[in-house]
């Protein structure tokens, strides 16, 4: 049986006066064995003690441990940083490559929000309630760069997180999936801080985000696909090929993206909507099988399936296992699939800050944190 760590392991975070930065922050602040050890930041917020530099954003107050710790640039070399154990990014792409490699090549374990090296060969993509077996080809990563102890693992992109939940479910239940269409309605933070203009998203949908609809698409082939047999890399489901067509909005909520689904399944006759219901009330996921001294952030739910014919929502349903589980409902026969239903997740914690989190506690019970 796995156990706790006996010690604390000292974290960092990237990115953390953002909001995914804070998202972080709030959640690792009470964690039992993660222990902050560094905040940093960009260089204009280096120097300087963290509450008086961030614009707090989470309607919960900036733990108390976290106020006066003095912010330190994304650097290697920063104080402190190479005491951590994991590294936790929650870095734009624009400036999220190059440090996060440098990290990595001074021995460091990075998990990363950013996109950079999602699509990387040797780079586990990895949503915690779906596919922590990737984990197999970190070992591989490490020989490939002549490295020890650094990695990078990635998480998904928010909308995918969502979607693909929900597509493991079934196919765990039912076997391959043949084609999946997909229409995102996407909250607004989303986009970051300040992100998009009031005048372009009040009273509006834009629909148009750039580069979601190609990451759904793709994202989801690597995550549900397996590892090679040489543990070198992934078969992005090659054995059964996914069609899959996502379109994407940007709509006026704050937290919690959207997605109207619709599955084909490769097996026929498809099962029916009570079986397909009884496979989203009944999934687990490793994290949830760790148990609660291991895997502290994992949600008692990974799915939690509603009843109401109007769930779930947003403002309703975000919150729901603290923002680290994926809603489902409005399930039904589909005229032109087969099953059509509804997701949620909240974007910004089990679509970014909670999946690392979550991965990372998975990776310490593997044995590739210390």
């Amino acid at each position: 049986m796995v156990s706790a760590p006996q010690n604390k392991i000292k974290v960092g975070v990237l990115g953390a006066t953002g909001t995914v930065g804070q998202r972080f922050i709030e959640l690792l602040a009470p964690h039992p064995y993660f222990e902050l050890h560094v905040l940093a930041a960009s260089s204009r917020s280096a120097g300087q003690e963290y509450a008086k530099i961030v614009k707090w954003k989470l309607n919960t107050p900036i733990p108390e441990k976290v106020k006066k710790m003095v912010v330190q640039e994304c650097s290697k070399d920063a104080p402190g940083m190479k005491d951590c154990g994991v590294v936790f990014s929650g870095l734009d792409h624009d400036v999220a490559g190059d440090i996060e490699a440098s990290l990595r090549q001074a021995e460091l374990v990075v998990f990363s929000n950013a996109k950079n090296y999602r699509r990387d060969p040797i780079v586990p993509l990895v949503v915690p309630l779906v596919n922590p077996s990737h984990f197999s080809v970190i070992e591989h990563q490490r020989a490939s760069l002549g490295l020890q102890k650094g990695y990078i693992v990635c998480n998904a992109n928010c909308s995918t997180t969502g979607v693909v939940v929900a597509l493991k479910a079934l196919e765990d239940r039912f076997g391959p999936l043949e084609t999946i269409m997909c229409t995102t309605m996407q909250a607004i933070s989303g986009a970051g801080y300040p992100g998009v203009s009031s005048l372009d998203i009040l009273d509006n949908v834009v629909p148009h985000i750039g580069g979601e609809e190609e990451k759904i698409e793709w994202e989801t082939a690597k995550i549900l696909g397996g590892v090679n047999e040489d543990q070198k890399g992934f078969d992005y489901h090659a054995s059964h090929p996914l069609k899959i067509s996502a379109n994407c909005n940007r709509v006026p909520v704050i937290d919690g993206h959207l997605a109207c689904v619709s599955v084909k399944f490769s097996k026929q006759p498809a099962p029916s909507v009570e079986e397909v219901q009884k496979a989203f009330r009944e999934f687990t996921c490793e994290a949830q099988t760790l148990g609660k001294d291991v895997c502290p952030s994992a949600p008692e739910r990974a799915i939690v399936y509603h009843d109401a014919p109007d769930r779930p929502q947003p403002r309703l349903d975000r919150d729901l296992e603290n923002g680290a589980c994926v809603s489902v409902g409005r399930l039904r026969e589909c005229n032109v699939l087969d099953v059509k239903f509804v997701t949620l997740l909240d974007n910004v914690r089990l679509g970014a800050a909670t999946s690392s989190v979550i991965n990372a506690e998975i990776a310490v019970a593997k044995g590739l944190i210390v």
